[in-house]
């Protein structure tokens, strides 16, 4: 039987750069928290346990996922990544193996994660550290190797030389450990950095002073890791997830014409053989039939779309039913 794995999921933090007086996790990313993303991408996995840390409006953070199974991990004082997971150890002490990831990355997919605990399992390792390439990797931890490649430590952007900070080699932030490593190495970790943090990345250090096997798997899209610290990176995140639904959209059958524009939330199914104009938004669990023409600007909000209609450009239509074949005007604004 594979090892027992629970995902440990860093939800605590305030995310200042955000500027925002809500907590960071519960920012939406393609119709809801970037949290559940994370959330889902565990389930979706198959990992059997998840515990959530918690902190910064923790009781705002807990009810938006009261729907998931999870247990609840308060970490009342801000004292670093390494103080979080710490803080899990009671949570995690039925599970064999321990694989962190952190509550900001809403694009990661759960076949990346799957993929990683199978090359932990093959390579025997200790600690497996996700890793990606950037080309601007300012503001995230630098993965330093030696020459054959193996990881000997991880430092951060304001603890890094000039030298360091030109590596493009990054912490993506998602660690797979085995437990009874993780909780003795935190135990060692000190707070001697420019942060005065229990820094988690130090049990890289740690396990390669024990001579414990550390292993790298090095995830060739550095989009799928991006952590999302500001608004900027909000609309990135939001960008990416909407094209790869449109993307599944298109391969069933459906014309997109301009798809970076056009929104289609996951709750709606259109019809083959349609076309969508640039700039079209569906939501609000809406349906249309087959071969419709939603020309530009169109906008359906609880719609139910018959068959080969033609919605003219930029109509909005609220909670309204068009029968097949059925031509909408441009410029209708319709509601029931």
């Amino acid at each position: 039987m594979p090892p027992k794995t629970i995902a440990v999921i860093l939800a605590a933090g305030k995310g200042t750069r955000m500027k925002s007086s809500r907590a960071k996790v519960l920012h939406e990313v393609f119709f809801k928290p970037m949290l559940h993303h994370v959330l889902d991408a565990v389930v979706q996995a198959d990992i059997e346990q998840i515990a959530v840390i918690v902190g910064h409006q923790r009781r705002e953070v807990l009810a938006s996922i009261d729907h998931y199974a999870h247990l609840p991990v308060i970490q009342k004082e801000q004292l670093g990544t390494g103080h979080a997971v710490l803080c899990t150890k009671k949570a995690c002490a039925e599970s064999e193996q321990v694989m962190i990831l952190c509550g900001d990355t809403p694009l990661i997919r759960p076949e990346t994660l799957q993929e990683m605990i199978k090359t932990h399992a093959g390579a025997q390792s200790t600690v497996t550290l996700m890793t990606t390439i950037l080309d601007d990797p300012f503001g995230y931890g630098r993965v330093i190797s030696d020459e054959q490649g193996n990881i000997l430590e991880i430092v951060e952007q304001k603890d890094a030389t000039e030298e360091q900070r030109k590596i493009g080699e990054i912490n993506a932030g998602i660690y797979l450990v085995e437990r009874e490593f993780l909780f003795n190495a935190l135990r060692q970790v000190g707070t001697d950095n420019s942060q005065g943090e229990v820094y988690l990345t130090d049990i890289i250090a740690i396990a390669n002073r024990q001579g414990h096997m550390v292993h790298k798997f090095v995830h060739p899209e550095a989009i799928d890791v991006l952590g999302v610290n500001s608004r900027v990176e909000l609309a990135r995140a939001h960008a990416e997830l909407q094209m790869r639904h449109n993307d599944k959209i298109m391969l069933s059958g459906v014309t997109m014409y301009s798809p970076e524009s056009i929104l289609v939330a996951p709750d709606c199914s259109i019809g083959g053989d349609s076309v969508i104009q640039a700039g079209v938004r569906i939501t609000g669990d809406s349906t249309t039939g087959r071969e419709v023409q939603l020309e530009t600007g169109v906008v359906l909000h609880k719609c139910r779309v018959g068959n080969r209609c033609r919605i003219g450009a930029h109509s909005v239509l609220h909670n309204c039913t068009i029968e097949e074949e059925e031509h909408i005007p441009p410029l209708t604004y319709r509601v029931g």
